[in-house]
């Protein structure tokens, strides 16, 4: 049974002159001659994203689109009408959004965070843009100090709200941002706690001194770099430290003082150096 809008694993059956096509239990599904792979014979079995074409048919194709059915993600805004608007997904045809599921009125090369839905009237693959209905913290599939995916949702008083695993909603606190971020940026991070009623506060990364390890070769490579010295020091300043090694000073001390331990590098007064 083929599934449109994902990826799936289709034998050719036949070839004909637009192309060759695929078996879906009936009359096979076209996968048009400028995607299909050169060597291509009849059984071999091909991986495919399938979707509707402007004539509302199954077509095939082997480009990777920017997103599949159910996920969430950032797109540009390639034209509008009177009815919605339509977004470049990376293929030939644009994904329409209905001007019912914006949040708001969307101008062409906006670029805005939507979920990849299947829309129940037509059974073709579209976009929302109110991603609310489609999160939930009522029943959580994650735990403290799990390693998750996040997406940034929209920014908040307090930091920046994400979206956990494509599921969740949690928050990036201001002071857990290191490094410039937008909406629609994705990035791994773990889940730092859970408080009551389900919220989640999150952070980037990994945890604990998980974080220390990636960041303990970044370190020597930059001291090497620079002839094994470099004028950081627990004096220096947040800023500084992030706009050099792009990490907090927090991280930066936790780094270097396991390097210490390990004697990878030694403390002077004016910096860090590497120990030969």
């Amino acid at each position: 049974m083929v599934k449109m809008g994902e990826y799936n694993l289709m034998k050719v059956i036949k070839e004909k002159s637009m192309g060759i096509f695929l078996d879906d239990g009936d009359i096979g599904i076209l996968l048009p001659k400028r995607f299909v792979p050169p060597g291509t014979a009849i059984g071999d079995e091909l991986k495919v994203f399938l979707y509707h074409d402007g004539e509302d048919r199954p077509i095939a194709t082997t480009q990777q689109p920017l997103g599949v059915l159910g996920d969430i993600v950032k797109l540009k805004v390639v034209s509008t009408n009177y009815q919605g608007a339509f977004l470049d997904w990376g293929l030939m045809k644009d994904l329409f959004i209905p001007k019912s599921k914006q949040a708001n009125f969307m101008r062409i090369n906006g670029e805005y965070l939507v979920k990849i839905v299947m829309d129940e009237q037509t059974g073709r693959l579209a976009a929302t843009e109110k991603l609310d209905p489609f999160l939930s913290n009522e029943n959580l599939t994650v735990k403290e100090k799990d390693l998750v995916d996040l997406l940034v949702y929209r920014r908040s008083d307090l930091g920046y709200v994400v979206i956990i695993n494509n599921l969740h909603i949690g928050l990036l606190h201001f002071n857990e941002v290191y490094r410039p971020i937008e909406i629609g940026d994705r990035f791994p991070g773990f889940i730092k706690n859970i408080l009551p009623e389900n919220k989640i506060n999150v952070a980037a990364g990994k945890p604990g001194y998980n974080r220390v390890e990636d960041e303990s070769e970044k370190v020597l490579r930059l001291l090497e770099e620079n002839k094994g010295y470099l004028p950081y020091h627990d004096k220096s300043s947040p800023e500084e430290i992030y706009s050099f090694f792009g990490m907090s000073k927090k991280t930066f001390k936790m780094t270097t003082g396991k390097l210490y331990k390990q004697r990878k590098i030694e403390f002077i007064k004016t910096g860090i150096k590497l120990i030969e």
